[in-house]
C-alpha cells in the first residue's frame, strides 16, 4: 500500500524517470560494445567477403550518405525513420573505427575517451569553475578553446577541402563572428545582400564575365551570412528548396502527360499554368 502511494507521487515520477535514465545510458553501452563486436566478426577471418573488403575511403562515401539521410529524415520529422538512420551513422563510425584498429591507429574505446574528456575540457562552466550564462559567450569560449588545441595558426585552418561551397562560407562566417567581426542584425547582412545584387546586375548589363562571376560569389556568400544570422543552414535550405521545386516539376511532368503532351510540346504558357496549380497543392 505504501509502495502503491508513493509511486503515484511526483517524486516518485522523477527517481523512476531518473532510474529509466541511468538504465538507458547502461544500455546504450551494452549495444554499442555488442556493435562492435558485430563488426569484428563481420571483418575476422570467417566473416563477410563484402564487409572485409572495405577501407576508408568507400567506407566514407556510405558514411556521407548516411548523414545527408539522417539529416533528411530529421528535417521531415520523421523519428522513427530518424532513429534508423542515426544508426547506420553509428554503424559507420564503428566500421570506421574497426578498420584503424586493423592498422593499429586507434580503437572505438578511443574514440569515445577522446569526446568524453573534450566535452569536459570545453564546458568549463559546467565541469570546471568558470560562471559564463550567456550562449554566445559559451560558443566564444569553445571556438577559442578549440583554436588553442589545435594550434592553428589562422582562423580559417581546419575547414575540410571536402565540404561545399555554402558550408565553408558558413563556417567562415561563424568563426569570424567568434572574434566579433559580424554584422549586428540580419536587417545589416540584408543591406550587404542589396549591395551586391545591385552590383551583380551592372555586371551583367556590361557583360563583363569575370566580373559576373565575382559578383555572383559575392552575392551568395553575402546570402549565406542572412541565413546564419536566422540560424538557418544554408546547405539545409538550399537541399529543400531543389527537392520542392523537383516536385513541383514532376507535378507539371505528370499533368502534361495526362494531358497527352511532353514536355517538348508544351509551352511555357501552359508549363507556368500547371506550376502554379502545383504551388497550391
Amino acid at each position: 500500500m505504501l509502495f502503491e502511494l508513493v509511486k503515484n507521487s511526483t517524486l516518485s515520477n522523477q527517481i523512476i524517470q531518473g532510474s529509466r535514465i541511468m538504465k538507458d545510458s547502461e544500455k546504450a553501452g551494452q549495444k554499442l560494445s555488442q556493435l562492435v563486436e558485430i563488426l569484428d566478426d563481420l571483418r575476422g577471418v570467417n566473416g563477410c567477403p563484402w564487409d572485409r573488403e572495405q577501407d576508408e575511403r568507400t567506407i566514407a562515401n556510405y558514411f556521407l550518405e548516411e548523414v545527408y539521410e539522417s539529416i533528411e529524415a530529421l528535417y521531415s520529422q520523421d523519428y522513427r525513420l530518424l532513429a534508423e538512420e542515426l544508426g547506420d551513422v553509428l554503424m559507420e563510425v564503428v566500421f570506421l573505427a574497426r578498420i584503424a584498429k586493423e592498422k593499429g591507429e586507434f580503437t572505438m574505446s578511443d574514440i569515445i575517451d577522446g569526446i568524453n574528456k573534450k566535452m569536459v575540457r570545453r564546458h568549463p562552466h559546467v565541469f570546471g569553475d568558470k560562471d559564463i550564462k550567456d550562449s554566445a559567450k559559451v560558443w566564444e569560449v569553445w571556438n577559442r578553446q578549440k583554436q588553442k588545441e589545435k594550434k592553428r595558426g589562422s582562423l580559417f585552418e581546419g575547414i575540410p577541402k571536402t565540404t561545399p561551397s555554402l558550408l565553408v562560407s558558413f563556417q567562415i562566417g561563424l568563426r569570424a563572428a567568434s572574434y566579433g567581426f559580424d554584422w549586428n542584425k540580419p536587417q545589416d547582412v540584408l543591406k550587404k545582400v542589396k549591395e551586391e545584387i545591385a552590383e551583380l546586375e551592372k555586371a551583367v548589363q556590361e557583360k563583363k564575365d569575370e566580373e559576373m562571376i565575382k559578383e555572383v560569389g559575392d552575392a551568395l556568400f553575402s546570402l549565406v551570412n542572412v541565413s546564419r544570422h536566422l540560424g538557418v543552414n544554408p546547405e539545409i535550405a538550399l537541399s529543400q528548396a531543389n527537392k520542392k521545386f523537383i516536385k513541383r516539376f514532376q507535378f507539371v511532368e505528370k499533368k502534361l502527360k495526362e494531358e497527352g503532351k511532353d514536355l517538348n510540346q508544351a509551352s511555357l504558357e501552359e508549363m507556368d499554368r500547371i506550376w502554379e496549380e502545383a504551388k497550391k497543392q
